[in-house]
Parts: structure tokens; sequence; C-alpha cells
């Protein structure tokens, strides 16, 4: 997998791509929290449809884009379940967001022989704070649905009032296979998911490949303003 994702980098230096990755990985079970809950939300908004009117006359004659308004309001209810929260904060929480989803379905119940010769870390973010990160999630993620449910081509948001109902929480350990390397004097790091293996991590870009593909595209969009006589 991590050849793989070498291999599918755009932009990469050659000599990187060419050599790949060398570095140890470091096995490790990562702290999180995952909550479940029911969600009742009642929301108020505007639906906008938009349509054209001809305006002007002569050379200044032109379409233009109106819309109307229409009150909505409604109410929802949702199941969310389990919502991730990363436990700690280092230097991989961006990449452990990334190397979601988990497959939640084969977690097993906790036993320290399960953790023999593994290195596990601790949590360092309370399960307070992980909860108002979950129902920053949820509460994204419902606003979304609001937006679906009014519809039409434009949204007017004004209010969502949402409650709790059922919340319960899991402490869960989670395996992943870290590695750091070297590239050109600089340190890179990749994170794996050791439950599915996905692969996200940092990496060098190559300035020339970049610069090249610039002038390509400036050059192809010349090119068809020129053949358009805009030129």
């Amino acid at each position: 997998n991590l050849r793989e994702w070498v291999a599918s980098r755009w932009f990469a230096p050659s000599e990187f791509k060419s050599r790949g990755v060398q570095g140890r990985f470091e096995g490790m079970y990562c702290p999180f929290w995952t909550f479940d809950a029911v969600t009742a939300s009642f929301y108020r908004g505007e639906r906008g449809e938009d349509y054209t009117v001809e305006v002007g006359s002569g050379d200044d004659r032109r379409t233009e884009t109106r819309t109307r308004w229409y009150r909505v309001d409604g109410n929802f209810q949702r199941f969310f379940d389990d919502v991730i929260v990363p436990g700690i904060r280092d230097e991989f929480l961006e990449l452990m967001r990334k190397i979601e989803p988990w497959p939640f379905t084969d977690l097993q119940p906790y036993d320290g022989a399960l953790l023999a010769g593994k290195q596990a870390k601790a949590y360092d973010v309370d399960l307070e704070p992980a909860f108002g990160d979950a129902q920053r999630q949820i509460d994204d993620s419902i606003r979304d649905e609001v937006r679906r449910r009014i519809g039409g081509d434009r949204q007017r948001v004004h209010s969502v009032d949402t409650s709790y109902d059922a919340v319960t929480y899991k402490y869960v350990l989670l395996p992943t296979w870290s590695l750091a390397y070297r590239y050109n004097e600089k340190t890179y790091r990749v994170l794996v998911n050791g439950a599915t293996g996905e692969v996200q991590g940092e990496r060098p870009w190559s300035i020339a490949k970049i610069a090249a593909a610039v002038l390509s595209a400036a050059a192809v969009i010349g090119g068809a303003l020129y053949a358009s006589g805009a030129l």
C-alpha cells in the first residue's frame, strides 16, 4: 500500500517516486472516542427559486437572474452512530482524520492480553471536550441536511434548534502504523490505518514539475483564446 501511495503522488520528484520511502514502521494502538446519539431538530429558513428576466434594451439588453424566496420550516430526527473523535493531540492528528473510516463492526471488548507486546497511547482529550467535538460534527451534518430539506436553488437557514437524546459513548483503541522518513534533509510522516490499509502522509513536491504544468496550462489557455479571437 505504501509503494502504491508513493507511485500515485502527483508532482512528486522523480527520484522520490523511483526510490520510494525508506523507513521502519511502528505499530501502535491510538485512543479514540465514539459517540451515538438520537437528535430531534426544528428549523426555519427560506427556499430560493431562481428565474431569469430580460432587462435593458439595444446593446444594453441582457439576462438577469433573480430569486423568489419562500418561507420553509420543518422538523426531523436523526440517529448518529459512531461519531469519532481522536483522543490525542499530537503530530499525527491531521493524518488520523484522513485515514478514516474504521470498521467498527470488528471491535472487541477490552482485554489486556490483546495488547501484550504492543504499544498503546493513553488519551489526553477528556470525555467532555471530545463530546463537544462530536457535537460540532453532528451539528454540521444536521445543517447540511436542513439545506437539502429546504431545497430550491438557494437556501437561507435562519435557525436550527436541536435536542440530543440517548447519548452513549465508547472508548476505543484503534491500530495504526506510523513511519517517519527523510528526503533531502527534511523529515516527512506517513500513517496507515491498521484495519483497512488506508495510507495518508506528507510528501515532497517537485517545483520543476509544478512550474512545467503551470506553463503548459497557460499555453493551452492562450492558444484557445487566440483561436477564439479573444487575443
